[in-house]
């Protein structure tokens, strides 16, 4: 991946150490020595007791995203008279800890694997108030889903609809489902983060989900509780969100004549700041933009409005995430026309953040250890694998001065690293470390290489 041509000049910062507050936790500032601090702990002491690369998590950063945005949608529920579900997207960072903050700020959770599942149930999740995604669940994972209770499984193909209905009916359960519609709404966002639009592996095209939740009324085993639909991820704004509203409050008003329909899921995607550039739209009014949008979608058409649910992730999670580095070497590189952008190489790269590599994301960098006085000088943060495409942030002002040892930090890496994270070039994944009230704690214990060789058959005996 490289800068295109076409993107808006990045402006030359007045402060290079400066950190934009909507990019970073509320917690972080620098320490009288300059040093980043975030939870109370500075990044040097984060790196001498954890090592590098370090996702670090701000665990009250989690916990006051979860509670703004649960009562930002209760309260526009409340104002149409409605109720609502908050779910947390696990997809976006799983582990049992975020599992129980969220709960206790009154999220349900969702997941999209029986792994996923496994993780929820270990942290003592209440299987009633579990969402189960996903468009190829298998039968042992489906099995699962029936035999411990899960709430609702969001059904994702007509062969997932009987496959489900079978394992239900032999255990004398009958399930509650959704059924994911496409809405045809294409998200303001990369190709591969837009998951409405008609072609592609996730659920029903509009006219053919009739037929769909016929099926599924016609089978004792299952018990249709209404329409789920996701037009993607890191969108801003309600333009999206209201005109799939409008879509699919028309479908449901059709389906109504075959039996009530308590539930309307309408996704998540909400968008997070990764660069002082963004501008997300607040969560409170993103909740009553989208409600009232609904509302007049029922109005109009002289229905109740249903309940809602709503599955936010990486609003969540996203800006409470800190990814600490060692920058290892600085190389200048000439562009031409008097220009240089200086390579700053980490420890770490597309194996703990791939994000860049696979959609272009954009982040931002700050030096953590220490303050400059140099000037900003145009770098690009890349990591040390094996691919020209290994960037951790493809353009950032750091100071000139940036050299070997110091540590950098890249904010708002809370959401969709440490999930897609790899062991390219066998690297072991980082630790995850949760800071609040000046105190650390490893919440997600980081592999070694010999983790990894035990994994290696051939290696037994010979680490």
């Amino acid at each position: 991946m490289s800068a295109s041509p076409t993107r808006d000049p990045l402006p030359v910062p007045d402060d290079a150490d400066a950190l934009h507050e909507r990019v970073w936790p509320v917690s972080a500032h620098r320490d009288d020595d300059g040093a980043l601090v975030v939870g109370g702990v500075t990044a040097t002491e984060l790196a001498q007791s954890f090592g590098t690369p370090l996702y670090v998590v701000d665990e009250d950063e989690v916990r006051a995203h979860a509670q703004r945005t649960v009562a930002a949608f209760r309260a526009a529920a409340d104002a149409h008279g409605i109720d609502v579900r908050v779910y947390y997207a696990g997809k976006a960072f799983l582990c049992t800890e975020v599992v129980r903050w969220t709960a206790e700020a009154g999220m349900n959770l969702d997941v999209c694997s029986g792994g996923e599942l496994a993780v929820a149930l270990a942290a003592g999740t209440d299987p009633a108030r579990i969402g189960f995604h996903g468009n190829n669940k298998s039968v042992d994972e489906l099995t699962r889903a029936v035999e411990v209770g899960v709430g609702t499984v969001i059904v994702d193909s007509l062969i997932e609809i009987e496959r489900l209905a079978a394992i239900a009916d032999r255990a004398g359960a009958v399930q509650n489902v959704l059924l994911r519609v496409n809405s045809g709404v294409h998200a303001e966002t990369h190709e591969f983060l837009a998951t409405a639009h008609e072609d592609q592996k996730f659920g029903f095209a509009m006219d053919a989900a009739p037929a769909a939740v016929a099926r599924i009324r016609e089978l004792r085993s299952l018990s249709f509780q209404g329409l789920h639909c996701h037009i993607g991820s890191q969108i801003f704004g309600v333009a999206g969100f209201a005109e799939s509203a409008s879509r699919l409050v028309d479908l449901h008003a059709q389906l109504l004549a075959g039996g009530p329909i308590p539930l309307l899921n309408l996704g998540g995607g909400f968008g997070i700041a990764y660069t002082p550039a963004d501008d997300p739209t607040p969560i409170e009014d993103l909740a009553a933009g989208i409600v009232e949008a609904v509302a007049r979608e029922c109005e109009v058409r002289g229905i109740p409005i249903p309940d809602l649910a709503f599955e936010p992730g990486r609003a969540i999670v996203g800006q409470a995430g800190v990814s600490l580095y060692e920058v290892g070497t600085v190389k200048p590189v000439e562009l031409g026309e008097g220009r240089q952008r200086l390579y700053v190489s980490v420890d770490g790269g597309m194996s703990d953040n791939a994000r860049p590599a696979l959609y272009g994301a954009d982040y931002c960098a700050r030096i953590a250890s220490r303050v400059s006085g140099a000037a900003p000088a145009l770098s690009r943060v890349v990591g040390k694998h094996c691919e020209s495409g290994d960037i951790v942030v493809d353009r950032e002002y750091l100071p000139a001065d940036v050299a070997p040892g110091d540590l950098l930090a890249v904010p708002a890496t809370g959401a969709y690293c440490f999930s897609l994270a790899s062991n390219y070039n066998y690297l072991p994944r980082p630790a995850v470390v949760a800071v609040r009230d000046g105190a650390a704690r490893v919440i997600v214990r980081g592999q070694t290489i010999a983790d990894l060789l035990r994994a290696d058959v051939g290696a037994e005996g010979k680490a």
